[in-house]
């Protein structure tokens, strides 16, 4: 064969490589969307990527039609304002509740569902911030109680002057459904960022690795750490996501039930990881109110709950489980910032 046709042999066959490579790389389709009051990003990979993927628009759109406490169309808000009196719930809805006060319960009140009622009188639900006086706060205290929502079935009740809440949980339900729903889709590859810290995984990415998700450094715009996910969900709830500042003191969206008021605990933000996302999204809350220690103690007498854990404290320590320490690695210009491993 004659140098000139050994070469256009090559490239012919260079190109047959190149076109065999493409139509085996998997489809990716992506969307971004604002539900739930926060933006959502999903990326999934696959043949039917599209359809799955306007199927999962589609789910999140009627979840936030349903939680939603401000429209006035959405069975959370039917139940706030019911006076007191027992409203039928679709059995999503009931499902989710069920769910989340029996973590209310676990986690000793640290999260409570019924802590709206102090979220709007600290302004973050509408914008018009304000910290309001100690007895205010005494008297939204006394209004917040997982305990005094009734279920029965897809009927629920609540006295009149208390309010339901679902956004420490709304997003990670919302995760659970699609993973299992993109999965009977047929998709093996999605990364599904629910906004606010919620990450859903699906398998791997499409070259088979995992997941590498950044984890903030809550005094900075960087991030000081990576977590490496295969199928697995993670939550995050720190003190630099949703904040206002008075008179040089921070306040934050997180409520510590216990006083009605942004919680102070010593920890600037955590981070779970479970296979269970509506875990990560209640649990990442409940630790935030807890703080460090506490939190490590309810990490070790609840192992059925299957998830692990990474802290980040006001003076920029780094706790994490031993479940956490494969898969955890500092960022560059972080290598030298300790980290303890708690067992």
């Amino acid at each position: 064969m004659s140098g000139a046709r050994r070469g256009a042999a090559l490239a012919l066959a260079a190109l047959m490589l190149s076109l065999s490579a493409c139509s085996s790389a998997p489809k990716k389709e992506e969307e971004t969307l604002f539900a739930m009051d926060t933006v959502m990003s999903l990326t999934l990979y696959g043949d039917n990527a599209r359809d799955a993927l306007a199927q999962a628009t589609d789910t999140l759109e009627q979840l936030d039609e349903l939680w939603s406490p401000t429209q006035e169309d959405s069975q959370i808000w039917a139940v706030n304002h019911s006076g007191g009196s027992w409203t039928t719930v679709d059995g999503e809805t009931s499902v989710l509740l069920q769910q989340s006060l029996e973590l209310c319960q676990i986690t000793d009140g640290a999260l409570d569902i019924t802590a709206y009622p102090a979220v709007e009188a600290w302004g973050f639900p509408s914008g018009d911030y304000r910290v309001p006086a100690q007895a205010e706060l005494d008297q939204l205290a006394s209004r917040i109680d997982y305990s005094q929502v009734e279920l029965a079935g897809n009927r629920v009740r609540l006295p009149a002057s208390m309010s339901l809440d679902l956004g420490a949980v709304a997003k990670g339900w919302a995760g659970e459904l699609l993973s299992q729903q993109l999965s009977e889709a047929g998709i093996k590859s999605a990364l599904l960022d629910l906004g606010q810290s919620t990450i859903q995984t699906v398998g791997t990415k499409p070259d088979g690795s995992p997941w590498r998700i950044g984890i903030q450094d809550p005094a900075g715009e960087s991030y000081l750490g990576i977590l490496e996910l295969t199928g697995q969900a993670m939550g995050t709830s720190g003190d630099y996501q949703r904040y206002f500042e008075q008179d040089g003191v921070r306040y934050c969206h997180i409520i510590d039930p216990a006083t009605a008021a942004p919680a102070r605990s010593g920890v600037r933000s955590v981070t779970v990881v479970s296979s269970s996302a509506l875990n990560c999204d209640a649990l990442s809350t409940a630790l935030f109110v807890m703080g460090t220690e506490k939190g490590v103690a309810f990490w070790r007498e609840h192992p059925e709950l299957d998830f692990q854990a990474l802290w980040i404290g006001e003076d920029g320590t780094i706790t994490l489980t031993k479940g956490l320490q494969s898969s955890f690695s500092l960022a560059q210009g972080y290598e030298d910032r300790e980290v303890q491993v708690v067992s």
